[in-house]
C-alpha cells in the first residue's frame, strides 16, 4: 500500500509561485501515476495535473497549462507541482493521489494524501 504526504502549500500574492511536494512511501511507485487535484470551498474536486512515474506522459487541466509543471524525482519517490503565475482562482486544497493510469477522474485514484492549502490573494 502506498502512502502519500503533501507539503509546500501556503499563502502567496497573485502572480507568485509555490511548489508542492508529494512524498510517496510504503511501496515502489514505479508502476503508478501521480495526480494532483484541487478542491475550492463549496466546489467539487478537479483534476490539475498527472504524471506517469516512468516519466513518459503528463497531462494538465486547461486552466493551468503554461503555468503549472508536474514532475517527479524517482530516487526520492517524490512528485512535485510547480505553480507559477498564481491567480486567486487557484485558491484551493491541493491533493496528490495515486492511480494505475493517467486519468482525470478522481474516482480512478485509490490513494490520497491529506491535502495542503494554497491561498492566493489578489
Amino acid at each position: 500500500q502506498v502512502q502519500l504526504v503533501e507539503s509546500g502549500g501556503g499563502w502567496v500574492q497573485a502572480g507568485g509561485s509555490l511548489r508542492l511536494s508529494c512524498a510517496a512511501s510504503g511501496r515502489t511507485f514505479n508502476s503508478y501515476v501521480m495526480g494532483w487535484f484541487r478542491q475550492a470551498p463549496g466546489k467539487e474536486r478537479h483534476f490539475v495535473a498527472g504524471i506517469r512515474w516512468s516519466g513518459w506522459g503528463t497531462a494538465y487541466a486547461d486552466s493551468v497549462k503554461g503555468r503549472f509543471t508536474i514532475s517527479r524525482d524517482s530516487a526520492k519517490n517524490t512528485g512535485y507541482l510547480q505553480m507559477n503565475s498564481l491567480k486567486p482562482e487557484d485558491t484551493a486544497v491541493y491533493y496528490c493521489a495515486a492511480s494505475d493510469d493517467l486519468y482525470s477522474s478522481d474516482s480512478k485514484y485509490s490513494t490520497w494524501g491529506q491535502g495542503t492549502q494554497v491561498t492566493v490573494s489578489s
